[in-house]
This record gives structure tokens, C-alpha cells and sequence, in this order.
């Protein structure tokens, strides 16, 4: 199955750090961020983790959970995690998928659903796919998707800021435009007309029939 926005975002039963866990349950009412990386002991991925790590406590205010994924053995990325805290200073408190036999970065379409073997003997080149980020809702439906190269590192307040207008625009009916950060105007979709955004949003600034903006709601 080929994901997009809008899929569900697959089920599945894994060893993390953390112990065995059923990911939609353990997702339960909460938003989740599932975050995929090639191999443990690689660098780009330790900078990743460990500032994720330090950016736990601003995902619990959004109740979001995270969760990283890497193409090994859970005793292998729980032996990579005091590098992790080491070189950024951040201890890992959220859980890291061991996808030893690769199921879930296949059924997540990072890897091919007909690429056999383990992740035993495999390097980080070969597993250079599975660099995806998950937006996932509280109803295990994916909201948004961010590929990268393995070679660059993934900006995590940009996901941040992401989860935010995910979240915005789905509680309070909005949009928001370019370069959008919390706080700033935002925009009234074009399917909300004129009569019905003034009863739902009050006064609003008509930049071109299509483009109206309003104080961000609260």
C-alpha cells in the first residue's frame, strides 16, 4: 500500500528501548511524530536524536508522543543512546524502534515490501531510505509527510512549527500561509464564504477575493 496524507498510518507490534509495544495503542488519544533513521552509531542520526530529545517536553505540551525508528536491533540502538546523550547533553526519554526484520520501514513504504533479509550484515547505504518523518493523528491518520537524504539533517523545529499549523488548522478551520510561525495571521479557507467567515471569525482583511486573513484564533 502506497501511503499519502490521509492514509492510516500503519499498525504494527515491535521491541523499542523501551520494551514491546502495539503502536496505535500506544499511540492511544495523543498526536505522534515516528521518526525513521538507516542504522544505530551513525552521525547525522545521533545529532537528530539527541536534539529531538531535548525538544520532548514542547511535543508533551502539543500532546504529541515521539518515536524514532532505526534499521537494527533494539539491544543495538539501547547501546547507541549514551552516545546520543554524550554528544548532545540530552538523555533519549522517548522509546526507538528495533526494525530488525525490516517490517516496519517496509510497510511504511521506506524500503522495498519485497527486500529480504534482516538488518543483520545491512549498512546505513543500503537502509538510505528510511530518512521519513511522520505527522501522525490522534485518529492514527498520517497529516503530514517529510522525506530527506541521509546526508542532511532533518530540522526539528521545523516539525515543530509544522505540528502547529497541523493542529491549528484542524481545531480552529484555518490555514496558514508562507513562513507561518505561532502567532502570526492566518488565512480563511476559500471553501468558508464571505457570510459564514464573518459569523465564524468576525472582521476580516480581503487581500483578493481567495486571500482573506485573520488574527491567528485562540
Amino acid at each position: 500500500m502506497t501511503l499519502s496524507i490521509g492514509s492510516t498510518a500503519p499498525d504494527f507490534t515491535a521491541e523499542t528501548t523501551q520494551g514491546s509495544i502495539s503502536f496505535h495503542d500506544w499511540i492511544g488519544d495523543s498526536w505522534a511524530i515516528l521518526f525513521s533513521h538507516p542504522k544505530a552509531f551513525t552521525p547525522v542520526c545521533t545529532t537528530e536524536l539527541g536534539y529531538m530529545a531535548g525538544l520532548t517536553d514542547e511535543f508533551a505540551k502539543r500532546n504529541t508522543k515521539i518515536i524514532g525508528l532505526s534499521v537494527d536491533s533494539s539491544e543495538d540502538n539501547r547501546n547507541w543512546l549514551p552516545d546520543i546523550e554524550d554528544v548532545s547533553g540530552n538523555s533519549v526519554g522517548y522509546p526507538v524502534i528495533g526494525d530488525v526484520d525490516l517490517n516496519v520501514a517496509k510497510a511504511y513504504n521506506m524500503l522495498p515490501a519485497d527486500e529480504s533479509g534482516t538488518a543483520e550484515g545491512r549498512t546505513a547505504a543500503n537502509n538510505a531510505t528510511v530518512r521519513t518523518v511522520y505527522i501522525i493523528g490522534p485518529d492514527k491518520k498520517i497529516r503530514a509527510m517529510l522525506l530527506y537524504p541521509m546526508s542532511s539533517g532533518r530540522n526539528f523545529d521545523e516539525v515543530l512549527r509544522l505540528l502547529d499549523s497541523v493542529q491549528l488548522t484542524e481545531y480552529k478551520g484555518v490555514a496558514t500561509p508562507v513562513n507561518w510561525q505561532d502567532g502570526d495571521d492566518v488565512i480563511i479557507p476559500p471553501t468558508v464564504s464571505d457570510d459564514d467567515a464573518k459569523a465564524k471569525f468576525g472582521d476580516f482583511e480581503t487581500v483578493k477575493p481567495y486571500l482573506r486573513r485573520i488574527p491567528q484564533p485562540q
